[in-house]
C-alpha cells in the first residue's frame, strides 16, 4: 500500500533543496526520480502475524512530521590525516565524480518509501574517502538536530588496503518552534560503505535522540575481496526507532561485525535490524544485540543471515538477547537463517526474558538494595555486547548513557 505524499512536497521544493546547494544536474535528476517514486512506494516491511503488525509505521504522519524547508543542524566533523572528511555539500565540490559514482550505488533510493523520501530531501551528511593505503583511524562526527525534520546521507569510500574508523553520534538541539503544531520530530539517516579491497572499516553510531522524535536510519555496506565492515549501532533515545543496519559480503574472504545495543523506557519503540548476505566464498559474519526495556517500553528485533548458493565455506552467526526490568514490557524476536548452500557452519539464537530471580534473591541477601541489585544486573547484562567494541570511546560513551538511563 503507497503512502500519501506530504503536501509541502513538490518539484519546486526539491529543486529549491539543489539550487540552495549549488548541486549538479544530475544530483538533482536523481532527487526528482525519488520525488516521483514516492507514490509508488511502500513503506518498509515489518514483521507481522496473523492479526498483528509488531511495528506501526503506518501511523506516522508525514505531513505533519515533514518541513523540508527548515531543516537545521549543527554538525563537527574531525579531519583524518590523508582522508576526505567533508559535508556532502563540500566534498561535491572536490570528489564530484566519485561521488557520483558511489551515491545510491549500495542503498537504492527507490528501495521503499522511507529512503526515497531521505533521497530527495537530504540537506546534510558526511562524505569520507581514504585512499589506498591510508589509516583513518579517529574520525568522529558529532551531529546536533536542530529542526522539526532533518535527513542526512553519509557516503563512506575505502580503497584498496586502507582502514577508516568512524565514529557518529547524534542528539536533539534546540527545540521545535513554539508555534509549531507538529506532534513530534524526524530524522532520517542513510548511511552507505563501500568498503574496498582489503580494506577495514568500522562505523559505530550511537543515537540519543529526544523523546518526541520518529528516528529511522538505514546503513548498509558492500564488502570487496578481503574487506572487512563492521557496524556498531546504540539505540537509546528516540519515541520510536526505525533501524536497519547491513552487509553484502559481496568479495571472496571478506567478513562482517555487527554489534547492536539498545535500552527503552517509557513508551519508546525499537524495531531492530541486522541482516547479513554472503555472497561469495569464505565469507564470515557474527551478529550481537543486545538489548533492555523498562516500563511500557516495547521492541521488535529482526536478524538475517542469507547464505547464497556461491558462497562456499560459509561461517555465520547471530546471538539476540533481551532483558525486560517490567511486566509490562514487550520484546518479540525473529532470528532466520536462509540457507542455500550445504558448506555452511552458521547459528541463530534470540532470547528474551526478566531479571533472573535467583540472581536477585543472592545479592539482595547480602544487604544490596534491589534497585542497585538490579542495576548491577543490567550493566552486567550489557558487558558481552561492550567487549565486542573495540573502539574505547564508543565504548564509554555507551556505557555512561546505559547508567543515565538506570539512574
Amino acid at each position: 500500500m503507497s503512502v500519501q505524499v506530504p503536501t509541502t512536497l513538490s518539484e519546486a521544493t526539491v529543486e529549491g533543496i539543489s539550487a540552495a546547494r549549488d548541486e549538479p544536474d544530475w544530483l538533482l535528476e536523481q532527487r526528482l526520480d525519488a520525488l516521483a517514486a514516492l507514490d509508488d512506494l511502500a513503506l518498509p516491511d515489518v514483521i507481522q502475524t496473523p492479526g498483528r503488525r509488531w511495528t506501526d509505521l503506518e501511523s506516522l504522519d508525514f505531513e505533519s512530521l515533514v518541513d523540508p524547508d527548515n531543516q537545521s543542524d549543527t554538525t563537527e566533523r574531525s579531519d583524518a590525516e590523508g582522508a576526505t572528511v567533508l559535508s556532502f555539500e563540500e566534498a561535491l565540490d572536490d570528489h564530484e565524480a566519485l561521488i557520483k559514482e558511489h551515491f545510491g550505488s549500495i542503498v537504492d533510493p527507490k528501495r521503499n518509501y522511507l529512503t526515497a523520501l531521505s533521497a530527495a530531501l537530504f540537506t546534510t551528511g558526511t562524505v569520507v574517502y581514504v585512499p589506498e593505503g591510508v589509516d583513518a583511524a579517529d574520525v568522529t562526527i558529532r551531529a546536533e538536530m536542530n529542526s522539526r525534520s532533518l535527513f542526512s546521507h553519509t557516503l563512506v569510500i575505502t580503497e584498496q588496503s586502507a582502514s577508516a574508523t568512524i565514529l557518529e553520534s547524534i542528539t536533539s538541539g534546540d527545540s521545535v518552534p513554539a508555534d509549531s503544531d507538529a506532534e513530534g520530530r524526524y530524522f532520517s539517516n542513510i548511511v552507505e560503505v563501500v568498503a574496498g579491497e582489503n580494506s577495514y572499516v568500522q562505523y559505530g553510531s550511537l543515537q540519543n535522540l529526544d523523546e518526541d522524535t520518529y528516528h529511522v536510519t538505514l546503513k548498509h555496506a558492500e564488502t570487496d575481496t578481503y574487506a572487512t565492515a563492521n557496524w556498531i549501532e546504540g539505540n537509546i533515545g528516540s519515541r520510536l526507532t526505525r533501524s536497519d543496519v547491513e552487509t553484502s559480503l559481496a568479495g571472496e574472504a571478506s567478513e562482517s561485525k555487527i554489534v547492536g545495543a539498545f535500552f527503552g523506557h517509557e513508551d519508546q519503540h525499537l524495531d531492530v535490524n541486522a541482516r547479513v548476505w554472503h555472497e561469495n566464498e569464505n565469507t564470515t559474519a557474527d551478529l550481537v544485540t543486545r538489548g533492555v526495556l523498562d516500563d511500557v517500553a516495547r521492541s521488535v528485533y529482526e536478524g538475517v543471515q542469507d547464505v547464497g548458493e556461491d558462497a562456499w565455506n560459509t561461517n555465520s552467526y547471530q546471538r539476540e538477547n533481551t532483558l525486560m526490568l517490567s511486566d509490562e514490557s514487550e520484546a518479540d524476536a525473529s532470528p532466520k537463517l536462509i540457507i542455500n548452500n550445504h558448506d555452511t557452519e552458521a547459528s541463530h539464537s534470540a532470547t528474551v526474558g526478566q531479571v533472573d530471580a535467583e540472581d536477585m534473591l543472592y545479592m539482595t541477601s547480602r544487604s544490596i538494595d534491589p534497585n542497585t541489585a538490579r542495576n548491577m544486573l543490567v550493566e552486567g547484562f550489557f558487558v558481552p555486547v561492550l567487549e565486542e567494541i573495540d573502539v574505547e570511546e564508543f565504548r564509554e560513551d555507551l556505557s555512561e548513557l546505559i547508567i543515565e538511563r538506570l539512574d
